[in-house]
C-alpha cells in the first residue's frame, strides 16, 4: 500500500485490491455456461419440464459445484429446493393413489 491508497482509505474510499493473475480480466468477466445464465438457473428451468435435472443440479449442489463460480449458488439451490418440493409432491399424490382403494 503506497501513501496515496492510506490517503484515500482515511478518507473513506475504497481500496482497489488486484490480484496478480485477474488483475486485467476480473475473476468473474467471463459468461457462465448454459446460455449465460448458469448450470443452476438453466436446470431449474429444464426441470420443469424433465424434473431429472432438479436432482442433477441438487446432486452438484452437495458436491459443492458453486466454488468453481460462486455466481452458480443461488441457481443451484433454487433447484435442490425445486427437487424437494417435487419429491414430497410425488410421494404424497403416490401415497393418496396407493390409499385411496384404486
Amino acid at each position: 500500500m503506497n501513501a496515496t491508497d492510506f490517503e484515500e482509505q482515511k478518507k473513506g474510499k475504497y481500496i482497489l485490491i488486484r490480484d496478480g493473475e485477474d488483475s486485467e480480466l476480473g475473476l468473474f468477466y467471463k459468461p457462465l455456461p448454459c446460455f449465460g445464465c448458469g448450470i443452476g438457473w438453466f436446470s431449474f428451468l429444464l426441470g420443469f419440464v424433465c424434473p431429472f435435472a432438479w436432482y442433477v443440479a441438487t446432486f452438484l449442489y452437495f458436491i459443492n459445484y458453486y466454488r468453481r463460480d460462486p455466481r452458480e449458488r443461488s441457481g443451484l439451490a433454487a433447484s435442490a429446493i425445486a427437487a424437494l418440493i417435487f419429491s414430497v409432491a410425488l410421494v404424497i399424490t403416490v401415497l393418496v393413489l396407493v390409499f385411496s382403494g384404486r
